[in-house]
């Protein structure tokens, strides 16, 4: 009997994860230990804060569940802000060294692929026990932060709390509210005063990506899309757009994590810093420039970078994520380094920020929890639960199996696209040239949008043209979508 689409997919990334050197399934110990876990973690600690009385709230992806992180705001004299960050303490529950962290350890991440997710805890924690679900008391790590009225951080302090999740929101519904096309999602007009906590923790946010813009953080826009199944039939590919939600959490999370970048260099403690080096190939993005009638400096400099994508997506906005792509490549990856008691490591060049660690989803990133675990032992008075040569390899190998993650996840959305566009042989779409070069020229579709090769493409064609293309071939297996130009 053939599998079903979503079963096929399923093998797919199955195969594509052992292939990637990732586990897909959680052994027999870590399932044992598992079972053993009945309960989430209570405060044992009178140094732990009761903060359950603030109407926190969470805002994610409307079918999420692994719940990293609240946040709640709280005006102060002055013009100055209190934002509160709460993280799940997930390493009160997962120990060092155990069979469950050991799996953390070897994907270090969740993959999020197509078909399936291979969380990288069981959904026993990270949907439930270590989540900081609705309505339920969890232990967390709260990062406090107090903004000045420009925006600038006037004070900052890390400790552990009991927190209750108020609201669990949605970030298209509290997007279409705060840029007032739709009404109030009900959950948030149940909390008294959530209404306003969420309009000032916009508002802050909003300064902060301002002040970041300022230095020279880069608005990149990339296109990703997520699938759309009636049962195990695939039926969509839907683009992910950015929105205000969005932008809120990312701007308040990236000021969490230079929280816990500094508060660990003050405690003397090593950390993982999260960099993207300053561009080793800025003479490239030089000449991207150039392409598009830019000029940019000769040394690398990110507000002017900046300048140059914002009036670009401006003159064509459609063309936009490939430009985004372009330079995202020639950026160089993120990666994860070790940083030692006064050192100092590149920063990120992307977000123009120095310290910057991940901390803030450790249901979701194995560097969270390291960084988390650094946290307790600093906040405890106890030493570094890791020694210096072992945090540099983790720092190695987090790098590696994050690459790894992301190409089984491109793998499976490719097999995915070529599935959807099956039934679709000989139909003419109109497409947008996303890459032309001597290994060959990819375009993509509008309606759905998928990307795939142009077969014997003539010479000339540019990044950003426009065309009308018809499919000839699709391969689910190998992920491979074949174009020629309409006749």
């Amino acid at each position: 009997m053939p599998l079903s689409p979503r079963s096929t997919l399923q093998a797919i990334a199955h195969r594509a994860m052992i292939a990637r050197g990732l586990a897909p399934d959680f052994t027999s110990a870590a399932l044992s230990e598992l079972k053993a876990i009945t309960t989430a973690a209570v405060a044992t600690s009178p140094a732990t804060r009761d903060l359950r009385q603030l109407p926190w709230c969470s805002i994610d992806n409307d079918d999420s569940r692994d719940l990293d992180q609240l946040s709640v705001a709280e005006a102060l004299p002055n013009g100055a802000t209190k934002i509160l960050v709460a993280i799940a303490d997930v390493s009160v529950v997962v120990k060092q060294d155990s069979a469950l962290d050991t799996h953390a350890r070897q994907n270090t991440t969740s993959v999020y692929t197509a078909a399936r997710i291979f969380p990288m805890l069981p959904e026993k924690l990270s949907t439930d026990l270590t989540s900081l679900g609705f309505a339920v008391d969890r232990l967390a790590v709260v990062i406090e932060m107090v903004f000045a009225a420009d925006g600038s951080l006037a004070a900052s302090d890390i400790y552990q709390a009991t927190v209750r999740n108020c609201a669990k929101l949605a970030y298209d519904s509290v997007a279409a509210w705060l840029e007032g096309r739709a009404p109030m999602p009900p959950a948030i007009g149940a909390v008294p005063g959530l209404a306003d906590n969420i309009q000032l923790q916009h508002r802050v946010a909003d300064q902060l990506a301002a002040l970041r813009h300022l230095h020279g953080a880069l608005s990149l826009e990339t296109i990703q899309t997520h699938p759309v199944f009636d049962g195990s039939i695939l039926t969509d590919l839907v683009a992910d757009t950015p929105n205000s939600a969005k932008r809120l959490i990312e701007d308040l999370m990236v000021a969490a994590n230079g929280v816990t970048a500094r508060y660990l260099a003050a405690k003397k403690f090593p950390s993982i810093r999260r960099v993207v080096r300053t561009p080793a190939h800025w003479d490239r993005i030089v000449e991207l420039a150039a392409d598009h009638k830019a000029a940019l400096p000769k040394e690398p400099d990110g507000v002017a970078l900046e300048k140059f994508l914002l009036t670009a997506k401006a003159a064509n906005p459609a063309a936009y994520p490939e430009l985004s792509l372009s330079v995202i490549k020639l950026l160089g990856a993120g990666e994860y380094v070790l940083e030692l008691a006064g050192g100092a490591v590149a920063g990120h060049f992307g977000l123009a920020v120095r310290d910057y660690s991940h901390s803030t989803a450790p249901n979701r990133r194995f560097p969270d929890v390291i960084t988390q675990r650094l946290l307790v032992a600093a906040l405890s008075g106890h030493p570094p639960p890791y020694a210096n040569d072992e945090l540099a390899a983790l720092a190695s190998h987090c790098t590696k199996q994050e690459d790894a993650a992301k190409k089984v996840e491109r793998q499976v959305g490719k097999s995915a696209a070529a599935m959807l566009l099956s039934t679709s042989i000989g139909k003419s779409f109109d497409a947008i040239v996303t890459g032309a070069s001597g290994k060959g020229t990819w375009v993509r579709i509008s309606q759905p949008p998928i990307e795939g090769k142009l077969d014997n493409a003539p010479a000339g064609l540019k990044v950003g043209g426009r065309l009308r293309v018809q499919l000839v071939s699709t391969d689910v297996e190998r992920g491979y979508i074949d174009f020629v130009i309409s006749s």
